[in-house]
């Protein structure tokens, strides 16, 4: 068991393209904020950065973390809408993703 997995994923916008991303655990949410522009970095980002490093570290749970990072990407305007992303990572049961001729 992954005992840095978040409970539920977050959804974040990859820059200024469509692509989003699914964060699951605290090294993707580390990883996304070691990423983030140095010109875009604020207080918020160092708070989240901080707090996911503790959860890491085992000073801080979990939660607190996960928290942090949603706090951050709310204020940056990246946090998706889990109903927005749910069809698109829905499975489909149109033929098992198999070509149809």
């Amino acid at each position: 068991m992954n005992v840095t997995a978040f409970s539920n994923p977050v959804f974040v916008k990859r820059g200024s393209s469509y692509l989003v991303q699914e964060i699951v655990d605290l090294k993707g949410a580390i990883e996304f904020l070691e990423e983030w522009p140095e010109g875009r970095r604020s207080l918020i980002h160092e708070t989240a950065l901080r707090a996911c490093y503790q959860a890491y570290g085992g000073l801080k749970p979990l939660g607190v973390a996960r928290d942090a990072f949603v706090g951050f990407a709310k204020r940056a305007g990246i946090l998706e809408d889990l109903e927005a992303v749910t069809p698109w990572i829905a499975a489909s049961n149109s033929g098992g993703g198999q070509a149809q001729v």
